[in-house]
């Protein structure tokens, strides 16, 4: 049986969800454990790798100036190969795996493996066709492209394009978008938000971040609106639940407060706006969701490009504080909602909810792995999306 072989690591919820969601696709389409999602750097070196994790973390939450200096130095010095050494157990590792489960197609959603690709090509005569999932958009940086490989896939033209610029063949650059969660393509015909010229009240999601100082702020001024339908996504800070159940207990419109959850697609299809962090995930799920976005926190480096992303496109706003989120709010719902609409029609250039599928059908056509013949719903019109 043809077998996919997706690495992925840790650093930042992007590159985890996107090897998740392929490898859903691939068992879908093709057929069970057709493919499998390994994090080779957690388990080449499981305690350095929850060591700079946590690093990581920390830096990008606590000291982001610092953050995007290193980030800009990755991507201007150009470390590897040069510094292969560090990862000799990954490589390894990773030698050992491919041997054993002699893969048709390898897929990474981070960018490092591609050197442990070219490594093993250059040594060991690897010809296993290779291709990287790029995660982040427009401010990419070089480790996605300076190690060759069979085909990058990018979540939208701008960032395509800065592919193409570096040199790499334009027919291996293929914009396919983010491979968010199949049910946002499954259910993206029966789950919008209530239509606000109808008098509906607006609906808004709060997605709190680790890395979000102010959000207790945000959402007692959220809260607060009671004309509007407010839901807060905090996942595992039980303590700030708690608080935000007993004011949610005490306003007029709906209010929900949701501890972890596995129900983020149906909640940005249900909600008008969605407010969070620029992360590579939240934002692409956004997008596919067809939710905009006001976007309260930016980590410098991989997140600008994000942020950037929507800013191009005219999708929503930044609020770099709670008082900001609650005006750009108020503009957006004004007047039955006029800016908001404006919002999401411009959406439909961006939108890719089958992206994982569309990926998995090229690569299955390209290196003979067999499909089952599944139904596909058709996607919705303009004008059922745009409510």
């Amino acid at each position: 049986m043809s077998r996919v072989l997706i690495l992925t690591a840790g650093y930042g919820e992007g590159h985890n969800a996107a090897a998740r969601n392929l490898e859903t696709a691939f068992n879908e389409s093709c057929g069970a454990n057709t493919a499998s999602s390994v994090d080779l750097l957690l388990q080449a070196s499981p305690r350095l790798s929850r060591i700079t994790r946590w690093g990581y973390l920390t830096a990008i939450n606590r000291f982001p100036k610092g953050w995007s200096a290193l980030y800009r130095w990755l991507d201007q010095s150009h470390p590897f190969p040069r510094a292969l050494w560090v990862l000799r157990r990954e490589l390894r590792l990773l030698d050992e795996l491919i041997r054993r489960e002699n893969p048709t197609v390898i897929c990474s959603t981070f960018p490092i493996y591609g050197f442990l690709i070219e490594k093993l090509r250059h040594e060991h005569g690897l010809s296993i066709p290779f291709y990287n999932i790029v995660t982040d958009s427009i401010s990419i940086n070089s480790l996605w492209w300076l190690p060759q490989c069979d085909g990058w896939f990018l979540p939208n033209e701008e960032s395509a394009q800065i592919i193409r610029d570096a040199g790499r063949p334009a027919n291996r650059v293929h914009v396919s978008g983010f491979p968010v969660q199949p049910d946002f393509a499954r259910e993206s015909k029966t789950l919008a938000p209530p239509n606000l010229a109808a008098g509906h009240a607006p609906r808004v999601l709060f997605i709190i971040n680790s890395g979000s100082a102010r959000a207790e702020e945000t959402a007692r001024l959220l809260l607060a609106e009671t004309g509007w339908e407010i839901t807060c996504a905090v996942g595992r800070h039980d303590a700030l639940r708690h608080r935000l159940e007993k004011l949610a207990t005490r306003r007029g419109n709906r209010a929900t407060v949701l501890g972890w959850t596995d129900q983020v697609p149906q909640l940005l299809m249900t909600h008008h706006v969605v407010v969070s962090k620029a992360g590579g995930a939240t934002t692409q799920e956004a997008i596919a969701a067809y939710c905009p976005m006001i976007v309260n926190q930016i980590i410098p480096g991989q997140e600008e490009g994000n942020y950037e992303l929507l800013r191009r496109h005219g999708i929503g706003a930044h609020a770099a504080s709670p008082a900001e989120v609650i005006s750009a709010l108020r503009n957006a719902f004004a007047q039955n909602g006029n800016i908001w609409r404006q919002w999401r029609r411009s959406l439909d250039s961006l939108s890719r909810p089958s992206a994982a599928t569309d990926i998995v059908d090229r690569l299955a056509r390209e290196h003979g792995i067999e499909t089952n013949p599944i139904l596909r719903e058709p996607t919705p019109s303009a004008l059922t999306r745009h409510g």
